[in-house]
């Protein structure tokens, strides 16, 4: 499995996309730079993406940083040390703070490995990661894709991508997660790549923040 690690790695994936799906040169080229967006693996990036969910970039920024503010560097011990009120004014929803204190407490009892996760078959790390009540498939599916790099992930569910993919490849309306699903297939084995290409594409062409975002 070749590990995205740089932006070499990137151009390397658009090119076998290219190859395997021609339409998609017409969609880099509205695109522009495909950005390799990894962060390290691990608890604080999976509460980052937690944390993200469902909610606009500035807002999720600023949820962080309050955190950040309160924690340090934000840890799975630093989590658990929190109190609801500490959680409410963060901004974080109760939905939210219960699944950060799952993992945080799955990751503390050794119950999970948020490390080695990242080295395994993805079926297996998603069944692993959404064994955790409060993850679900997007959040394992862009954890293994920005934190693990693995290169053949493509979160069918997630909007932005459903709307880039209905408005590059001239659906008359978004196409849902089954056929999402389907379309990807032909990306593979570059399916996280073909992701990143059609979120930059969501933020250039639809003028739309590109944070990964659910239903």
């Amino acid at each position: 499995m070749r590990i995205i690690r740089t932006h070499e790695d990137i151009e390397a994936g658009l090119a076998g996309l290219i190859m395997l799906d021609a339409r998609l040169e017409q969609v880099l080229s509205k695109a522009g730079p495909v950005p390799l967006r990894r962060t390290e693996p691990g608890y604080r990036g999976l509460a980052n993406i937690i944390v993200s969910q469902m909610v606009s970039k500035a807002s999720a920024q600023a949820i962080w940083k309050r955190m950040e503010a309160a924690l340090g560097e934000i840890s799975a011990e630093g989590v658990l040390s929190l109190s609801d009120e500490d959680c409410r004014l963060f901004g974080l929803s109760r939905a939210k703070a219960d699944a950060l204190r799952r993992v945080a407490a799955a990751t503390v009892a050794g119950e999970i490995d948020l490390q080695a996760v990242c080295d395994i078959e993805a079926a297996a790390a998603i069944h692993e990661l959404t064994a955790i009540k409060g993850i679900g498939r997007w959040t394992a599916e862009v954890y293994l894709l920005f934190c693990a790099g693995h290169p053949d992930v493509f979160p069918c569910g997630d909007v932005a991508l459903q709307n880039a993919i209905g408005h590059a490849l001239g659906f008359e309306l978004r196409p849902t997660a089954s056929e999402v699903d389907s379309l990807a297939v032909v990306w593979s084995p570059w399916r996280s790549v073909a992701a990143r290409l059609f979120w930059a594409y969501y933020a250039q062409e639809m003028r739309r923040d590109a944070l990964p975002v659910t239903p």
